[in-house]
């Protein structure tokens, strides 16, 4: 009786009460003790249709296998706990399993968690009749699963290295670049980091002969050396050369012919270790690799050396790699993981910009691991970053992947049928569970959901489906919520919350899914907590347009109007792991740990969509004020961290609007109180917020007001952009801010060389590091754009300009490529600079990176430093080097900044023009009338509409305004950013013969009126145009000029563009009888050229300040503000400098150490807790014996995960040897060694991995003392 629900009736045999375990506590609060319960095992029949209905109340013991389950009508199904046994499980298999009205579907409980081993797993292929795959929760239903109590994720400690080396792996693949010649790696012996590399053309010239033996020559001994040739190496390779490379060991050297590959690693100082290959060279096809490789060990296992060089596809090729060996590596975590089990699988995040380094691990038995230790099978193949570094955290997550209660679909093997397999090579048809409006309670805990979802609408892992209220306020005394969750590797979402209000989703893992994770679907969804979740490896699906990537985006056309080929950039490029359609939602404590396109992506739906459509206002979301936004961390991002732009497309498709219904589309955010633009605004915060490594920006936010505080921006691309709305014609009042941030440009995380992207040489240090978008992208911490902005107390840090490399990064940058303005209103102070060698970059056309930047707004570019902390020179302002309109005499170049720093008023002019729209505006400044400024306006060009152009100006100063054309028929100009008594002249080229009509009006902006209105009226002398009130003009008709005098005659106030009255305009309506060009530049100059003056005085340079009082981020910027920091000061003294009056002691907060000795003192420090747990000194001046007893403390007395803190008093290097080479083993670099006297200081670290802090300063006598200061980060 197939498709026919049958009641089951079973006799059941006596079966034994299952035992219960010691953690369960509260045994009465446990459902499977129910004494009414009745167990039951069905066993296995896949054609059965089985109803739980009244007076059944069961208790599942032993898995079992339907055609469908449905429970209704008081019906009751329990899970049997059988206990910790992973051997022992509960499998339910079904094509469908229906929760109804007063059902009930329990598996353990909030106070009494499942403790044993149960899945859920739903079947059956999209191809057959019954093919919904659904758990389904109906109203009146009760859905209770609660799995163990698990740490859902945590972070990092300690740095992740890949391949278990403490500076990570190394490869090197010379295909796609010139190095010509002899290659050269230095590898220190101990960490199997690259320390030195260089190329020398030995084809070309015998100096790269000459200078390849002079570096050989000043690599220190004992360390490996790695050459290869690459191309042709032999004509000019001469016999200094020859002679360093066979000291190394070799004995091919002297028989390197004309393009012979050749392949070397060896040992400087021990010529017998040394390996070669050469190979005779034949043609560029058919000549053999050169192939060597040598292991080596240190305290951090074996790692291996290799290097290949070859002719390959007619070009010539050389590899060198360092990879440590295969084996299990234990790892330090922040929290206490005790929860976590052998078997157990975890993932780790990616910490680089590619998300793709995600990487997942089992963990294995660790006896000698801490509570907040774990032991992976395996090294990991990328450099997972595990610090806090430079005051921002940047720990790595890490995420549960196994849970002990399962919900999963039955995949096939491969993709079939019609689900999407032009995208997919893998079946994509999973389970669902979709919860209805009405049930009487689901709350969800501890479950693993795997194979879930379906590239299907309204099929996701776990989705709440227009269910309303699910808190207090929809009548719930237990509000709803799922925590603890991991969903991974399924095929749509994570998290749906559609149509529903007021639920809880809390330490939820959601990991390698299609489409948005945690989804908000139709622009209603309000009041619910997204607390301490996880999102990672979120990928592109086909659902939405928001969900496409590009390939899906141009080819899924079903859905737009005729033959529209969808956008990428502008329809779809929008998948995101947190995708937020209503402001009204709470976000804290998150992390978006890797995305195709976007972090965490607040999206406006101008109206509601879908089966919302009609629930609430026009214009609601995009003005409602944002819910808390605190403590969430976004990076690994493949274009956004996070974004705050754009809406949704609530129209279906049309001839004039082809594109799909909700693809990417307009919206504004205006955050006012009751989402009414006629209340105050409510500046929306983002506290808190850490973004890094995202391949575009950490932050987009587009809107009215909204406020950044405490946030840290890291290795983006761009860190953040403030497009900010309260620039005319747009949000008046509002203004963008962010305070006490902190942005870096190039952090101590240099990511990893394989999975980069780009992989090129930095500009802060010299080492190799991933960078975004391309080698030359210019990096910006600060993107000025629109306005008005402000930065107040920003640290900017490890920002550097390097042309070698056509990469001009600054800390504080300007929007490039930008056709629309910008705002004298942006405002930055108390910036402070950290190893920052490019402040600001202004850009020019031409530069890479800049290539096409000659718009209307690249050309205005300005910003205004307020106290100086910039240039030097208080209250100036930045403008571009080639910007006449905004100069004057006194100002400053910066000719490294493309820019000058000028004093002066500033405000802006918006023009509007019509009839015709598509001219060119020209506008020149009297007293530089060669050097005009043109604008061709940011809309696209229409006849029958309007052009603006928005020029920045310096105020009591005179202009001129041409044409390419004839002038427009109608002008309306806007005096923005004025204050009363601001004025400038204006003249303006129209054909002789041209009647006007002039008026003065002052507009509202909300509601739209003209709520004041006068005629302005002709004189008959410029003269009483310059001494007027702004309400005359006069027409110099032998010139074409028409003058007049833009006034403001009211106040602003706070941010508002325009006077409190309204905005004062003047609207032009000329009457033309000629239709010649109207530029009457050669008639005006130099009859109206003037001498350029200042009209304010440049100010007394005051200094470029680097620790001004009060300036940048008053402290770190971390996820955990439990974190603690060790404080750490070393005074390292030789004899010299202890006769100038320096005593060497070491401090650690605020507690001195500065007992009397001579040679070394070394202290250690719990890296954990921060206590010292031991003091040691060694004279190693006088005694031999302490160089040794020095040596075997660090090697064998130190704890794992110390601190080590090394001083030097009087002399410490005469038998100094053995130590030496252990403090390599604990993070020192050459040179180690001393001079006599000399000063030596150190922070160095015990353990597995170097962190990024260790440090250490060796100066020789007289040149004293050595000196460290800084604060460590505890992993405790």
């Amino acid at each position: 009786m197939t498709g026919q629900h049958l009641t089951i009736f079973l006799v059941l045999l006596p079966v034994a009460a299952p035992i219960r375990t010691a953690v369960h506590h509260h045994s009465h609060e446990c459902p499977d003790v129910d004494p009414t319960l009745t167990p039951w095992s069905p066993g296995h029949d896949v054609t059965s249709q089985v109803v739980v209905g009244r007076g059944q109340s069961y208790l599942l013991q032993s898995s079992a296998s339907f055609y469908s389950l449905e429970i209704k009508d008081g019906g009751k199904l329990v899970f049997a706990d059988l206990g910790l046994s992973r051997d022992r499980e509960i499998v339910l298999k079904s094509r469908e399993i229906i929760v109804g009205r007063d059902g009930e579907f329990h598996i353990g409980s909030e106070a009494c968690r499942y403790q044993g081993q149960a899945t859920v797993s739903l079947y059956g292929r999209s191809d057959d009749q019954k093919n919904s795959k659904q758990f389904l929760v109906t109203p009146g239903a009760t859905l209770e699963v609660h799995g163990k109590q698990k740490l859902a994720w945590t972070q990092l400690a300690q740095t992740v290295p890949a391949g278990g080396l403490p500076r990570g792996t190394y490869y090197y693949d010379s295909y796609n670049r010139w190095t010509r010649g002899i290659n050269i790696r230095a590898i220190d012996e101990t960490s199997g980091a690259v320390v030195d590399l260089a190329d020398f053309d030995t084809f070309e010239s015998e100096e790269e002969s000459r200078r390849l033996a002079k570096f050989i020559d000043q690599i220190p001994s004992g360390r490996i050396v790695a050459l290869a040739a690459n191309d042709e190496a032999s004509r000019k390779l001469g016999d200094s050369a020859k002679s360093k490379i066979k000291e190394l060991g070799s004995v091919e050297v002297d028989s390197l012919g004309h393009r012979d590959p050749w392949a070397f690693v060896g040992v400087k100082g021990d010529p017998s270790s040394a390996v070669e290959q050469r190979i005779p060279y034949v043609d560029t096809n058919t000549t053999g690799k050169a192939t060597v490789s040598s292991r080596f060990h240190s305290v951090f296992g074996f790692f291996e050396v290799a290097v290949t060089s070859e002719w390959v596809g007619g070009r010539a090729r050389c590899t060198f790699s360092v990879n440590g060996s295969a084996g299990e590596y234990v790892i330090n975590l922040k929290d206490d993981v005790t929860s976590w089990e052998p078997g157990d699988h975890i993932v780790l995040a990616s910490t680089d910009y590619n998300m793709e380094q995600a990487e997942e691990f089992e963990l294995v038995p660790c006896e000698e691991c801490s509570d907040y230790q774990v032991k992976i099978n395996g090294k990991a193949k990328y450099t997972h970053f595990g610090e806090v570094s430079d005051e921002v955290d940047m720990r790595g997550e890490v995420g549960l992947l196994t849970r002990n209660v399962k919900f999963q679909g039955e995949v096939e093997d491969s993709c079939y049928g019609d689900n999407f397999c032009q995208f997919f090579d893998y079946d994509t048809y999973g389970g669902h569970l979709k919860i209805l409006r009405g049930f009487k309670n689901v709350h969800l805990s501890g479950i693993e959901f795997t194979r879930m979802g379906q590239q299907v609408v309204g099929s996701y892992p776990v989705h709440f489906h227009m269910a309303g209220d699910v808190d207090e306020l929809g009548g719930y005394t237990r509000p709803t919520y799922v925590r603890q969750l991991s969903i991974h590797h399924c095929f749509s979402r994570c998290v749906t919350i559609h149509g529903t209000h007021g639920l809880l989703v809390q330490e939820t893992v959601g990991y390698d899914t299609l489409g948005h994770c945690f989804f908000l679907e139709d622009g209603v969804e309000q009041r619910n907590v997204l607390d301490r979740n996880l999102g990672l490896v979120t990928r592109a699906g086909t659902l939405l347009p928001t969900d496409r990537d590009d390939n899906m985006c141009r080819s899924m056309r079903d859905g737009v109007y005729g033959d529209y080929e969808p956008l990428p950039y502008s329809d779809c490029q929008a998948v995101s792991t947190f995708w937020i359609a209503h402001p009204n939602n709470v976000l804290t404590n998150n992390a978006a740990a890797g995305s195709l396109h976007g972090g965490i992506w607040y999206i406006f739906h101008r109206k509601p969509t879908g089966l919302s459509d009609g629930s609430a206002p026009m214009y609601e979301s995009e003005r409602t004020p944002l819910g808390r936004f605190y403590n969430n961390r976004v990076h690994s991002n493949g274009l956004h961290g996070l974004m705050i732009d754009d809406g949704v497309k609530y129209s279906l498709p049309t001839a004039s609007s082809p594109q799909e219904y909700l693809a990417r589309s307009y919206g504004r955010y205006k955050p006012h109180r009751n989402a009414d633009l006629r209340q105050p605004r409510v500046p929306a915060m983002i506290e808190g917020l850490i973004s890094f490594k995202n391949w575009l920006e950490g932050a987009w936010v587009r809107g009215g007001d909204i406020w950044f505080d405490k946030c840290a921006f890291v290795d983006n691309g761009i860190g953040l952009t403030m497009a900010s709305e309260g620039t005319f014609p747009n949000d008046e009042g509002s203004s963008q801010q962010v305070w006490n941030s902190i942005f870096i440009g190039e952090s101590e995380n240099v990511g990893s060389p394989d999975g980069a992207r780009v992989w090129a040489m930095g500009g802060v240090k010299h080492t190799e590091r991933s960078l975004p978008q391309f080698a030359a992208f210019p990096l910006r911490g600060l993107d000025v754009y629109d306005g008005p902005i402000l930065a107040e107390s920003c640290t900017f840090k490890k920002y550097a300009q390097a042309p070698q490399y056509d990469r001009w990064s600054s800390a504080i940058g300007f929007h490039r490529y930008n056709a629309w303005q910008n705002s004298p209103r942006n405002n930055v102070t108390k910036a402070k600079f950290e190893d920052v060698q490019g402040r600001v970059f202004v850009g020019q056309r031409g530069l890479p990176g800049f290539d096409t930047e000659d718009r209307d707004g690249d050309k205005t570019n300005i910003v205004h430093d307020w106290d100086g902390s910039i240039t030097g020179y208080p209250d100036t302002y930045i403008v571009g080097q080639e910007n006449y309109l905004a100069r004057n005499p006194g100002c400053v170049e910066k000719p490294d900044w493309l820019a000058h720093v000028c004093s002066g008023k500033y405000a802006q002019l918006f023009i509007l023009a019509q009839s015709p729209s598509t001219l060119v505006m020209s506008m020149v400044r009297d007293e530089y009338p060669g050097h005009p400024m043109t604008f061709t306006g940011p809309l696209e060009y229409d006849p029958n509409s309007h052009q603006q152009y928005q020029p920045v100006v310096m105020l009591e100063k005179s202009y001129t305004i041409h044409w390419d054309g004839r002038a427009p028929e109608s002008l309306r100009i806007y005096p923005i950013n004025f204050v009363s008594g601001d004025w400038l002249r204006l003249g303006i080229c129209y054909p002789p013969g041209t009647m006007f009509r002039l008026m003065y009006q002052l507009e509202r902006r909300f509601p739209y009126a003209i709520t004041h209105e006068e005629e302005i009226y002709p004189v008959s002398t410029l003269h009483a145009v310059e001494y007027g009130d702004g309400h005359v003009f006069y027409f110099e008709e032998s010139l074409g000029l028409l003058f007049l005098k833009i006034r403001s005659h009211y106040n602003r106030e706070g941010h508002s563009y325009c006077s409190h009255m309204g905005c004062e305009r003047v609207v032009i309506s000329a009457t033309m009888t000629s239709d010649a060009v109207s530029n009457c530049t050669a008639s005006a100059y130099p009859k109206y050229s003037l001498t350029p003056t200042e009209t304010i005085p440049m100010p007394t340079f005051q200094s470029t300040i680097n620790n001004c009082s009060g300036c940048g981020a008053p402290g770190p910027i971390v996820s955990d503000y439990s974190l603690r920091f060790l404080e750490v000061t070393i005074l390292s003294a030789g004899w010299a400098e202890m006769q100038s009056g320096h005593a060497p002691f070491i401090e650690i907060n605020g507690d001195r150490y500065d007992r009397y000795y001579r040679g070394f003192m070394v202290i250690t420090v719990d890296a954990r807790s921060g206590d010292v747990t031991e003091q040691r000194t060694f004279d190693t001046y006088r005694h031999e014996q302490a160089d040794l007893d020095m040596a075997n403390f660090i090697r064998n007395d130190i704890p794992e995960n110390s601190i080590v803190l090394v001083a030097v008093r009087d002399e410490a290097s005469s038998k100094a040897k053995e130590c030496l080479t252990a403090l390599k083993e604990i993070g020192a670099q050459e040179p180690v060694k001393t001079d006599y006297r000399g000063n030596f200081a150190m922070v160095g670290y015990k353990g597995n991995v170097w962190p990024t802090w260790i440090h250490q300063v060796n100066l020789p006598s007289n040149q004293g003392p050595a000196h460290i200061h800084t604060k460590i980060p505890l992993m405790g």
